[in-house]
């Protein structure tokens, strides 16, 4: 299989891939931006296994960096991975690092899952206020660096417009010799 980043502007919630990311908030309940788009396409049943999550494993809400997955419900896709992305400017020396989990532990819940391929929005970029040139940076170093050791999975970067496609596609130019 080739590992391949695919760059493309769309409707994530229409991606027919294995998994879709969800930029989701620790409550896991829902929320507006991608999060509140993937809930309402998919359905009933990703706020059930979501409130089945906040049950078992995580009480008091899913941590910044850290990914699960649920059903998509009616969407093409088979899985919604949910992270929570960093509050720019609230997360101090630590934002990089926790956005660029979110990523690797997206990633390392599709391969659980046995996903060939996976969607990702830009995570953290519209409510949360990350820099939207510098969250590419480290979604595209991320993304890079995790195929580099040897995964195989076709990673794709959807963006809801071709502004914000633009703004992700220069930004990491210089990144693409990873």
């Amino acid at each position: 299989m080739k590992k391949a980043i695919e760059i493309k502007t769309g409707d994530i919630t229409g991606e027919k891939v294995c998994a879709i990311v969800n930029a989701a908030n620790s409550s896991l309940m829902g929320g507006g931006g991608v999060d509140g788009a993937i809930h309402r396409a998919g359905g009933h049943a990703i706020l059930e296994e979501c409130r089945e999550i906040r049950e078992r494993r995580y009480p008091d809400g899913l941590p910044t960096g850290e990914a699960v997955a649920t059903t998509a419900g009616a969407m093409d896709a088979s899985y919604v991975i949910h992270t929570v992305g960093p509050v720019y400017g609230s997360c101090g020396n630590a934002c990089e690092s926790l956005l660029a989990s979110c990523y690797r532990n997206s990633l390392n819940v599709a391969l659980e899952l046995g996903c060939k391929d996976i969607a990702f929005p830009a995570i953290s970029t519209g409510i949360y206020g990350y820099p939207k040139e510098e969250a590419a940076c480290i979604a595209y170093r991320s993304v890079k660096q995790f195929l580099n050791q040897g995964h195989e999975i076709t990673v794709y970067f959807v963006f809801h417009n071709d502004q914000d496609r633009t703004v992700f596609e220069e930004s990491i130019r210089g990144l693409q010799g990873l």
